[in-house]
């Protein structure tokens, strides 16, 4: 079956000539315009940019403010191009529910995410989300190659953000809980891309992590209308952090085996490295340079299973 063939009846639209073609589908078309690789290293830049800047935010906006700004810029954004009410209605009743499991996994991890960072240093949080997605990149790893290369790379992550206990136990809930959600997010997100929902199913499960958090951050958002300045600052946020690199991921997704994908979840730590080089100044010691070599070996020895 072909990519065509797999796109619901909401993803379809006709042309001129009156015959079907995928709209914003992501594996149709517009992931193969790169390989997948790079479109996983965008996403990779962004992970940890957007997540910077808004911990600068919580004072002046709150921490669920903050989340649910995130993800209503992302699906304000989404709603016009991806028009998620038609994708939902139209869709059959499976993929209804993926969708609704994905929208609900963005809204939980997200709100869950931003609380741990509230408590708990970035780099004990990265090793935790990271923790979690080990499990995914052993499934589908039959090779002693791949093996090998997992546990390389784990290495060097380890090495690279010098993981520390916390003695915050509610950092640490919340913390835990953004990793296992971040595992339903690989899971069912490969799902969604390998429908051939692609970013039309992001956008709809979007409009529905806006729904599910629209209770519980939006009186802590409101100082941010009030100042145009703050509410700049917040979309900002929310496009490095929901729209750039959901939509890479989607793209990366469906080219990608599920455990090559995960695998790759091990360059995050090296691109927060990178970001603090670039923008905070801060240079990794000696052990930080040994991890991301042995980071870079990882994933560079991996090759994917035919599937």
């Amino acid at each position: 079956m072909n990519d065509q063939t797999q796109i619901p009846a909401a993803k379809q639209a006709s042309d001129d000539t009156g015959t079907a073609r995928p709209a914003l589908a992501g594996p149709a078309g517009l992931a193969d315009v790169l390989p997948p690789h790079v479109w996983f290293c965008i996403s990779a830049v962004f992970h940890y940019l957007g997540p910077a800047f808004a911990v600068l935010l919580f004072d002046q906006v709150g921490v669920l403010g903050m989340a649910w700004l995130r993800i209503a810029t992302a699906a304000l954004i989404f709603a016009p191009l991806t028009r998620p009410w038609r994708v939902f209605a139209r869709a059959e009743r499976a993929n209804q529910l993926l969708l609704l499991a994905f929208g609900a996994c963005l809204a939980v991890m997200n709100c869950s995410f931003y609380l741990a960072l509230d408590r708990l240093p970035i780099s004990l949080v990265a090793a935790i989300e990271f923790v979690g997605t080990i499990a995914v990149a052993l499934v589908g790893l039959r090779s002693r190659r791949n093996v090998a290369a997992l546990a390389i790379a784990v290495a060097g992550t380890l090495l690279l953000i010098d993981v520390k206990w916390s003695s915050d136990p509610i950092g640490l809930f919340w913390a835990f809980l953004n990793g296992a959600l971040f595992v339903g997010y690989i899971v069912i997100g490969h799902r969604v891309a390998r429908a051939g929902i692609g970013i039309a199913g992001l956008g709809t499960a979007m409009a529905i992590a806006f729904l599910v958090v629209l209770p519980i951050g939006f009186r802590e958002a409101l100082p941010a209308f009030s100042s145009p300045q703050l509410l700049i600052a917040a979309i900002g946020v929310g496009v490095c952090s929901s729209v750039i690199p959901y939509v890479c991921d989607q793209l990366a997704m469906a080219r990608l085996p599920r455990a090559s994908f995960a695998l790759m979840l091990s360059l995050l730590p090296l691109t927060a490295t990178l970001i603090g080089v670039i923008v905070l100044r801060q240079l990794p010691d000696i052990n930080g340079c040994a991890g991301i070599a042995m980071v870079i070996v990882g994933v560079a020895m991996h090759r994917p299973m035919p599937h």
